[in-house]
């Protein structure tokens, strides 16, 4: 198998994570009525590393926290040929008129982001959604998703495949993209 090619190294990581941060706190300045809500597995990764940036860079800004399982949202629950792998939902307010972030870890089809909004509702009606993505892959969207905030644009040919590593689970912040997909990814 080819190597993957890095296409954001651990110092723009880093930089890009802060940049994010900070466009949140420009956008929410002091966070009323709004929370941050990691799309779990790998965008719960993503928001645990905004929450705690943002805590580093603005000490004594609070705000409401919480992940989403979409497990049972998704539109190809009932046909999936491997396992679903279930998460937890940690969210312990009602986000009835507040503004949410979701975030997630990289944009594709749009898919995720859209079982997530309908997961969402079972908490209440939200006054807005915005939406985080440090990877959008622009291309062969399916449903009209956009990010609002978003780390990096990569245009990639379907068969293609982007992987967001983490220095506490992989041992370097780095963002990957495989020419194809693979099973052991």
């Amino acid at each position: 198998m080819e190597e993957p090619k890095v296409i954001m190294e651990k110092q723009r990581f880093g930089l890009t994570i802060d940049r994010l941060c900070h466009q949140l706190v420009e956008s929410h300045p002091s966070f009323s009525n709004t929370c941050i809500i990691g799309i779990q597995e790998r965008g719960a990764i993503f928001s645990d590393r905004i929450r705690e940036r943002i805590g580093i860079l603005y000490p004594g800004l609070d705000f409401l926290y919480g992940k989403i399982d979409i497990s049972f949202y998704r539109d190809d629950f009932r046909i999936r040929t491997k396992p679903l792998k279930v998460a937890s939902t940690e969210i312990h307010f009602l986000v009835e008129e507040m503004n949410v972030i979701l975030i997630d870890d990289v944009l594709y089809t749009g898919r995720t982001v859209h079982s997530a909004m309908a997961a969402l509702m079972d908490f209440g009606r939200p006054a807005s959604i915005q939406y985080m993505a440090l990877v959008d892959r622009r291309f062969n969207r399916h449903l009209p998703v956009q990010a609002d905030f978003k780390g990096i644009t990569v245009d990639a040919v379907d068969e293609a495949y982007v992987k967001v590593e983490w220095k506490h689970l992989n041992g370097e912040d780095r963002i990957l993209l495989y020419s194809a997909k693979t099973d052991h990814i």
